[in-house]
């Protein structure tokens, strides 16, 4: 089952946890910022992570923020079976081009 965090929860930490190293390989993940960066975070993750990934997701982001960097996201940087599942379950499309 998906869960979803609070819109109201507070994020405290804002440095990433080593786990998500290879879902953000081309990063450095001591220079990248949990709110500044999120839409590269929360792209990277749905398209790449784990269920231990999403789960460390789903308790940082909103389901608000997960729309938002999908949504401003551009349809070829995803794989294809990832941009369709994460767009059904969270209704809504990605950008078709960089130019939009």
């Amino acid at each position: 089952m998906v869960r979803f965090n609070s819109v109201f929860k507070k994020k405290k930490n804002k440095k990433l946890p080593v786990f998500l190293r290879p879902f953000l390989w081309s990063y450095d993940l001591n220079k990248m910022d949990k709110e500044k960066h999120k839409n590269i975070i929360i792209k990277n993750i749905l398209d790449y992570g784990t269920k231990e990934a999403t789960d460390w997701l789903w308790e940082n982001y909103s389901r608000e923020e997960i729309q938002e960097a999908i949504r401003k996201s551009i349809r070829a940087d995803w794989s294809k079976k990832s941009i369709n599942l994460w767009s059904l379950i969270y209704e809504v499309e990605p950008r078709e081009d960089r130019f939009e």
